[in-house]
């Protein structure tokens, strides 16, 4: 469901793919041959969100703009984020080539730098700053060290594996719509 709200109507490149199950309301943009699978929210009510290129958001993964305070809540992530199978995000900003694990939660105002990785399950803070080429575990969130090329694959590569996929569900998507 694409829905406008306050006279914000999300805008979605042409080339990216949004699950029929997700839900996008309001100032959202999506850039180039990003992906947004089944169950995600992505609610701009209190700020613009901005989804850079070939960025996925994975399975029940909710994002949302607003700050504490009606601050500016506006969340930027950057190009090829992979934001894992029901993370929450309240953050920001994520810097790009970023992998946020399985049910990591980024509250208000957090920001990730560039090539990084999020463990599952992750806890980071409000206003926490995640310096880039950071590997992030635990609850609260603690920097545990400088993220290896190993641990970044899937940020640097998820893009190109799921890009079949997307095709796939994308046919699949239109051939159901003309039934």
């Amino acid at each position: 469901m694409i829905r406008s709200f306050r006279g914000k109507t999300p805008r979605i490149a042409a080339s990216a793919f949004v699950d029929d199950t997700a839900v996008i309301i309001g100032d959202v943009e999506i850039g180039e041959e990003s992906s947004v699978w089944p169950g995600a929210v992505i609610r701009a009510d209190l700020g613009k969100i901005t989804i850079g290129r070939q960025s996925i958001v994975e399975d029940n993964c909710v994002i949302h703009a607003g700050a504490p305070g009606g601050r500016d809540g506006n969340v930027f992530i950057g190009d090829r984020v992979v934001i894992g199978h029901g993370a929450v995000l309240n953050c920001r900003s994520i810097g790009k080539y970023v992998l946020i694990g399985m049910n990591a939660t980024l509250l208000h105002e957090a920001c990730i730098g560039d090539f990084c990785l999020i463990g599952a399950g992750a806890l980071v803070g409000a206003g926490k700053i995640i310096p880039e080429y950071s590997l992030v575990f635990g609850t609260p969130g603690r920097i545990t060290g400088r993220v290896s090329e190993e641990q970044l694959w899937w940020a640097k590569s998820a893009y190109e594996e799921y890009k079949p996929l997307i095709e796939e569900c994308k046919k699949a998507q239109i051939e159901q719509a003309g039934e």
